[in-house]
């Protein structure tokens, strides 16, 4: 047997609610099969479960908050199979011989229809984002009518549901008042503030960052004429749809650098460094409501530049919903974060434990710069590292910065 925790979706999370269970006992799962929603102060996520049995069984009802590290389900693996009860033996009885009844005649016949059998209930499809908006919102999802595919209820469904004026009840009868006494208030119901909670959740994981992780900071100024000249050339040979970011390059030559300077790629538990042999890129995305998260995309170094756009593209549009995969938030061995959008030049950013280096990249903006005793302008943009100093030191810091500068001057071979 091998039980199914609730995971650690990110160094600020405590607790997470089962929104959803996917499965049910006795069904097969194989690893990364998303087996049930868990909501967390930050976003919804698809639980991937990270080994191959079969659902004994289901601890946690679906509603409930838990804290990390519950049991949430009993899973039966490498061949084990549930207990079954044992088959009740049949009881010999004597043969009873029925008291013969008379025939009725054959204009008397009447075939009696068994009864119609009622219909299997059937659970509407809900979005993850939906059951969420359902929760803030207190509605009850069985009343909503689902306009999406095959029924599902959307966020939009919710939403309608909730602006929707409740059914009349009848009103219950209570006594007369008492002359001149007065009327019990009506509690007041506060709205649930979501971003304020996960501002809070945020601070927490930072203060422990900065309580716990020794930082050091290096940065450097980076030409990027080469590597702009090269996106703008490129973009020209493909379709508006697929064309690509400047910023995938840069998540691409973090990736490599990484792999070239393992001390950066990994995380600190239990006192001791441990390098990753994957490298999984952490973005920084900001989201509506307020804070930001950084979701992870799987094997930056292997991927083409093409599809890290279609993973960014999708990782975004994901992350704006408000629904991720666990793999996504916990699976981070190096995180990367950009506020070049919002004009700025310089970031220093605090590493998210427990990985152990943070690269941060600034606007790009044009400065002078002298190349082979020339001066002339150039497009130069800021790239900083925030690093751990029990994992490294600024002289491999400096060279794992000067690893990106190389591999952004030679863009065509990313």
């Amino acid at each position: 047997m091998a039980d199914f925790l609730m995971p650690s979706l990110g160094a600020d999370m405590e607790a997470g609610t089962v929104l959803q269970w996917l499965v049910k006992p006795g069904d097969a799962v194989k690893r990364g099969d998303i087996v049930a929603v868990v909501d967390t102060e930050k976003a919804t996520i698809e639980v991937e479960i990270f080994q191959t049995g079969v659902i004994q069984k289901i601890v946690v009802p679906e509603g409930e908050k838990v804290p990390v590290g519950t049991l949430l389900a009993v899973l039966a693996v490498d061949g084990e199979v549930a207990a079954a009860a044992p088959e009740a033996k049949p009881v010999e009885r004597a043969p009873v011989v029925p008291a013969p009844t008379p025939t009725p005649p054959a204009a008397a016949r009447v075939v009696a229809k068994p009864p119609p059998q009622p219909a299997a209930p059937h659970r509407a499809r809900i979005s993850p984002l939906a059951m969420r908006v359902a929760m803030e919102l207190k509605v009850d999802l069985a009343t909503v009518k689902g306009t999406g595919p095959e029924g599902a209820i959307t966020k939009a469904d919710v939403e309608r549901a909730a602006k929707a004026p409740p059914a009349p009840t009848p009103a219950p009868a209570v006594a007369a008042p008492i002359e001149g006494a007065a009327a019990a208030p009506k509690p007041a119901v506060a709205p649930t503030d979501r971003s304020a909670t996960m501002r809070k959740v945020i601070a927490a994981a930072m203060a422990r960052s900065k309580r716990e992780i020794p930082h050091y900071y290096l940065g450097t100024h980076i030409d990027m004429s080469r590597a702009m000249g090269w996106i703008q050339a490129e973009n020209l040979k493909r379709p508006v749809t697929e064309r690509l970011l400047y910023s995938v390059m840069l998540l691409k030559a973090v990736a490599i650098a990484a792999r070239q300077i393992p001390e950066m790629n990994g995380f600190w538990i239990d006192g001791a460094f441990k390098p990753s042999e994957a490298v999984h890129t952490g973005v920084a995305i900001s989201i509506r409501q307020g804070g930001l998260i950084a979701p992870a995309i799987h094997d930056v170094d292997r991927k083409s530049l093409s599809e890290i756009m279609a993973s960014l593209r999708d990782l975004v549009k994901r992350v704006r919903a408000g629904v991720l995969r666990s793999s996504e938030i916990a699976d981070a061995t190096i995180t990367v974060t950009s506020l070049g959008d919002e004009g700025v030049e310089t970031v220093f950013g605090v590493i998210y434990p427990p990985q152990v280096a943070l690269v941060g990249f600034g606007k790009i903006v044009e400065r002078p710069w002298a190349s082979g005793a020339m001066v002339g302008a150039r497009p130069v943009m800021m790239a900083s590292l925030s690093g751990d100093h029990r994992a490294s030191d600024g002289h491999r810091g400096g060279l794992f910065l000067a690893a990106i500068e190389r591999l952004l001057q030679e863009p065509e071979k990313l």
